[in-house]
């Protein structure tokens, strides 16, 4: 029985030890650098805000964040790799609504669905609905009439079939039962060009890629995908307002962790994220390009996902919708 007791209570000694080694080690970081992995190309806008946000994370935490940038196939390579990396609050990932789509689009993801823990909503960027400057279309109703007028005359253009311009327009051709053509383009700069010249009838586009070109006369916006009006288009109206009420569609960004990161270094790096976008430059920085600038707990986080995921297997389901 003495022999017994002892064991129970050595494996209950080493037990407090490794625990509290642990809590030592958890205590101690960051002791090196952290990669934020941004699954996009550079020069975008989710890579561009991922900076600035890494920048300031890092000397809130006392170390350098570093962007690694791992596009391709619609994000899920980035997001496979942080996935799969060790779960210690040295690896994170900069992901955008495409984390939302890409698991109705795909038919098998290189990545369980849980495998990745929410750690905050970074902001929200409304699209613009575009069209050439010198459209017949004065306003929204206008297009709505001719594609009711002429169906599957009216286009729209996408840079791909999976990307959050191509859902938002089909959420608008849906809510109205028009019948309208997608034009997918490899990216959205030579689609807003085919808008610009007219080749193509309208687009959805992001805010911080064509309110530059609404703002010098270049192209027109007819109308905006969030509930309330943006101050950098104060007189474009939303489609909510217009012709669709509820209608809303954001071009979110967050950070995520590897599932299993202690809770210590998730609230470590919450905390980091969230006074980072308190930040006076930081959040000029984010709204001059039209995103509203967020800092979300884990659980609001997870909410909004669970909304965003329902939002888009619905339209990508009942649009028949298919990667390229």
């Amino acid at each position: 029985m003495r022999s017994t007791s002892f064991s129970r209570a050595r494996r209950t000694f080493v037990a407090a030890c490794a625990l509290a080694a642990a809590s030592l080690a958890h205590a101690a970081w960051p002791e090196r650098t952290v990669t934020l992995v941004v699954p996009y190309a550079p020069g975008g806008a989710a890579d561009a805000l991922a900076r600035v946000l890494a920048a300031k994370v890092g000397s809130k935490l006392g170390t350098s964040v570093i962007v690694d940038n791992r596009a391709g196939a619609s994000g899920t390579i980035g997001a496979s790799y942080v996935a799969k990396a060790k779960p210690d609050g040295y690896t994170m990932l900069y992901d955008a609504t495409p984390y939302s789509i890409n698991p109705h689009l795909f038919p098998s993801m290189p990545y369980a669905p849980d495998a990745l823990q929410p750690l905050s909503l970074v902001s929200l960027a409304p699209n613009i609905l575009i069209v050439k400057a010198d459209a017949p279309y004065k306003d929204v109703k206008d297009l709505i009439g001719k594609a009711k007028a002429q169906p599957g005359k009216v286009n729209y253009a996408s840079g791909g079939s999976g990307t959050v311009q191509r859902l938002a327009s089909e959420l608008f051709r849906q809510k109205l039962d028009l019948d309208m053509v997608h034009i997918p383009y490899k990216s959205g700069g030579p689609a807003i060009t085919d808008v610009m010249g007219g080749q193509v009838d309208f687009m959805f586009s992001t805010i911080a890629a064509s309110s530059p070109l609404v703002n010098s006369g270049k192209l027109r916006a007819l109308a905006i995908s969030s509930p309330k009006r943006s101050p950098l288009l104060p007189d474009v109206p939303t489609v909510a307002e217009t012709v669709i009420p509820g209608y809303e569609v954001y071009e979110w960004n967050g950070v995520f962790v590897p599932a299993g990161t202690p809770a210590d270094i998730v609230a470590k790096l919450q905390k980091a994220v969230a006074e980072s976008l308190q930040d006076p430059d930081v959040r000029k920085r984010f709204t001059d390009v039209g995103a509203q600038p967020i800092g979300s707990t884990p659980a609001q986080f997870a909410d909004y996902l669970k909304k965003e995921d329902a939002k888009w297997a619905e339209v990508v389901r009942k649009g028949n919708i298919k990667l390229d």
